[in-house]
């Protein structure tokens, strides 16, 4: 640990307080959503970025043809996300040649207002956007293919505010398009931009989107940051093209860095309390559990394993105990999350995505099957099951007061699971 890192954590009360109260009213906003988050999945897996809901009681005796369905309407081209605030859909498309960020009613699907964020991005394996747009009180932030981020008025579109990473930090335009969905931390908004000369990760005022602060040096990559709390200090995690990151979200001050820079990273890191963080990776990577230590010499960080078991392609794994669910590229599997032990494996979903809610595994198929699974270790079961779509599906469902919303590259429906 440099005398740098040392000084720093010892001295970051102060920090804290010179940070003031610009900072806590944000935070307090951000408990005040976290209220609504039942109801609502305003941002990238959830109220929490950990792909858990913490809805219960909600339908789980489907019929062979699934449950009710409320409303089924096309869609656009995309994978991005489906965030859920205020009673209404944000999520982002591309038509003819242009990409949207697009506001539904979520009650009927009706479409509310739209706005033209860029041109459509084109790649073999799929066109359209893949950031999910993330919703926070008034406003809507939502990153284009191309790496221009918007801040809009939640309830017209009206743009607030607007930033282009290719133009600003020298970013460019990765293989498969800007994916990152972004973070909101107080009264920052912090993206992965990918720029050059320190404009790796980059803050802006959610408010006049003014730049706060920059850091680190590296190609983008396609993960999504978590915010987290170890040892009385609150870190924000990033998962660049090569490197995991600890930030102080005061000033982008690196607390540790663990090199990761083989394969594509798009699995978001989760965070196993108290001390642990997991990531994986497909592309013959592999997984890796990771242990924070700190003492008077600051934060570190150190490996518990490190294996070639549960390769996350472009899905993230859920925790529930001790047991990891994820797709181990295009197997469901099991693993204890402090061993890396293997506990079970299922076929039949190829790259599928999922989310947790109580005590069950909401899984959606590369080919459009849906299925109820119990989060059991011992053992896959399986509660319903049925073809849902009939394109690919890459998007992760989205589960918000008893609807389930789902989409793929040509429509959307929601479902009734109340």
């Amino acid at each position: 640990m440099t005398m740098e890192n040392r000084v720093y954590v010892l001295l970051r009360s102060c920090a804290a307080v010179l940070f003031g109260a610009w900072y806590l009213v944000g935070a307090a906003l951000t408990a005040d959503t976290d209220e609504h988050s039942i109801a609502e999945w305003a941002q990238w897996r959830g109220p929490n970025r950990d792909g858990i809901s913490s809805e219960t009681g909600f339908l789980k005796n489907w019929s062979k043809e699934g449950p009710k369905v409320l409303w089924h309407i096309p869609f656009g081209d995309g994978y991005s996300g489906i965030s859920i605030a205020q009673g209404k859909v944000y999520t982002m498309s591309a038509e003819g040649d242009a990409e949207f960020v697009i506001c539904l009613d979520a009650s009927n699907g009706e479409e509310i207002w739209r706005f033209r964020s860029g041109a459509k991005f084109t790649e073999s394996r799929g066109d359209g956007p893949r950031s999910m747009p993330t919703v926070h009180g008034d406003s809507v932030f939502a990153l284009g293919a191309e790496g221009k981020l918007y801040a809009l008025n939640a309830h017209d579109g009206t743009k607030l505010w607007s930033h282009n990473f290719v133009k600003e930090f020298g970013s460019k335009i990765p293989t498969w398009g800007f994916s990152s969905s972004p973070l909101i931390e107080g009264n920052l908004v912090l993206v992965e931009a990918g720029g050059k000369d320190g404009k790796s990760i980059v803050a802006f005022d959610k408010k006049s989107g003014d730049v706060v602060w920059t850091t680190h040096t590296d190609p983008v990559g396609y993960s999504s940051p978590i915010a987290i709390d170890f040892g009385g200090v609150r870190q924000m995690i990033f998962l660049t093209s090569k490197t995991l990151l600890s930030l102080a979200p005061e000033n982008g001050h690196i607390y540790w860095k663990y090199a990761w820079p083989e394969g594509i990273n798009i699995a978001t890191p989760i965070f196993i309390p108290d001390d642990k963080i997991f990531i994986s990776a497909s592309y013959d990577k592999g997984a890796v559990l990771l242990k924070m230590t700190a003492d008077e010499d600051g934060i570190g960080i150190e490996e518990v394993w490190k294996s070639r078991v549960m390769k996350n392609h472009f899905n993230s794994s859920v925790l529930q105990g001790d047991y990891l669910y994820g797709f181990d590229n295009a197997i469901l599997t099991c693993i204890e999350v402090n061993t890396g032990e293997e506990q079970w494996q299922q076929r039949g979903f190829e790259k599928g995505s999922l989310l947790l809610a109580d005590g069950y595994l909401i899984i959606l198929g590369e080919k459009g099957k849906l299925a109820l699974v119990e989060a059991n270790p011992s053992e896959y079961r399986e509660k319903a099951l049925f073809q849902l779509f009939d394109d690919k599906c890459w998007t992760v469902p989205t589960l918000a007061g008893g609807k389930l919303y789902l989409r793929n590259q040509k429509e959307m429906v929601c479902l009734d699971l109340r």
